[in-house]
């Protein structure tokens, strides 16, 4: 058997990016390093890099959310970028959304563990929570599926002139401009790439922003969204 590659000491702009959070994050670091390794949720070669190419990462994307309000991170694995995000920012109301079972468990334990009382963690797909968890002001997302595809699964979730933040790497450009259509369909008004994290992260991350406007998810998704809405108020009447 292989042996764990060993996490790195916190550098020193973690200590700043988490402030009152650093204990917190040093132990979610050390999660990811162990359980979160030996569940198949990140890969033995990412722990050295954690610090910078992860959590920091993740953190950074902190300077483009606006105060106050409420994200769903859509497929959040591990917790990238929602728990760095939490730990920085305790003013907003985060949703951890993803399918997968071992990943909520680890998710829900990581919460817990850390007393994370702004994030709740729901099992589901993305298509399949619309009308079920309200809809948000910002969806944030990492290294889910390309922007296209992406978009489909997270602008209908949004509110009203909500955005979409993506954190993606070099292809940041290259995917915007071949989304461009599916981005008008589905309601996005605004796009733009932004550089975050200077002075913390070398590169700095990029983020893909898609501004929605009356309708997210447009015309094709007008109809399924008042259908879960009237949905949802049934079930609360009988309840």
């Amino acid at each position: 058997m292989t042996e764990a590659a060993e996490l790195p000491p916190a550098p020193e702009q973690a200590r700043e990016v988490f402030g009152a959070r650093f204990a917190d994050a040093v132990r979610y670091a050390e999660l990811l390093a162990e359980a979160g390794v030996q569940r198949g949720l990140i890969g033995p070669r990412e722990v050295p890099r954690l610090w910078e190419r992860h959590l920091l990462n993740c953190a950074v994307l902190s300077e483009v959310v606006p105060e106050g309000v409420t994200v769903c991170d859509v497929g959040s694995g591990a917790g990238l970028p929602g728990i760095p995000l939490a730990l920085v920012r305790e003013d907003l109301k985060i949703t951890l959304l993803e399918p997968l079972l071992r990943r909520t468990t680890f998710l829900t334990e990581v919460v817990e563990l850390l007393g994370l009382d702004h994030v709740t963690v729901v099992r589901g797909r993305a298509e399949e929570v619309m009308g079920k968890i309200p809809p948000v002001h910002v969806v944030t997302a990492r290294a889910v599926a390309p922007l296209d595809r992406l978009a489909t699964w997270g602008i209908p979730l949004l509110r009203p002139y909500g955005e979409m933040l993506a954190l993606k790497g070099d292809t940041a450009e290259e995917e915007l401009k071949s989304a461009a259509s599916a981005l008008n369909k589905l309601g996005a008004v605004t796009t733009s790439i932004v550089h975050v994290g200077d002075g913390v992260v070398d590169p700095l991350s990029t983020v893909v922003r898609v501004e929605v406007g009356e309708s997210p998810g447009g015309v094709r998704f007008a109809a399924k969204r008042a259908k879960a809405a009237r949905t949802g108020r049934t079930r609360r009447r009988r309840g």
